[in-house]
């Protein structure tokens, strides 16, 4: 018989795998970034949502490495860049969601505002990022992780994904 904590580290996994997997597979179907940015961020917020800020977190630092893994992300120096523009998302909204709905909705902003503002001064400051690459990672992050980031609030107020998930047995 499966006892109660083992039971939650089951459900975490299991969750963790399938956020993971849906943020690393659809970047696989080469859609344009205005479309795949959105669901990856999606599922970086409900993924901190689910499993908690460190849940989130850990999903988006793996993302980039998938991606680089795959072939999907050509340039090495992109998945530690990444992973910080992701963990400053998900930290953002996992420590700010704490505070309600004005939380949820804070911790959306910010972390947008927060990912965009790394992520474009690391490709035009820390790397030498050939032009495409800093247009892809700059102003579009602001918009892909608030459009992923809006669908996402929209899904945790209809109730579909309860946020105590793993709290029940």
């Amino acid at each position: 018989m499966i006892g109660k904590e083992n039971s939650k580290k089951i459900k975490f996994i299991t969750y963790g795998a399938a956020f993971l997997a849906l943020a690393s597979f659809f970047p696989a179907l080469h859609f344009p970034q205005y479309i795949t940015g959105p669901v990856v961020n999606f599922t970086l917020i409900i993924a901190t949502y689910v499993l908690g800020t460190l849940g989130g977190v850990t999903i988006g630092c793996f993302t980039p490495w998938v991606a680089f893994a795959s072939g999907l992300m050509p340039v090495a120096f992109l998945p530690p860049i990444i992973m910080v523009g992701n963990a400053v998302l998900t930290l953002s909204f996992g420590i700010l969601k704490r505070f309600g709905w004005s939380g949820k909705i804070s911790g959306i902003l910010v972390g947008a505002f927060l990912k965009f503002l790394f992520l474009s001064f690391a490709v035009t400051h820390l790397v030498k990022a050939p032009p495409k690459l800093v247009e892809m990672l700059s102003l579009p992050q602001l918009f892909t992780a608030l459009t992923g980031g809006i669908i996402a609030l929209v899904v945790i107020k209809t109730g579909i994904i309860p946020e105590d998930i793993l709290k029940k047995n």
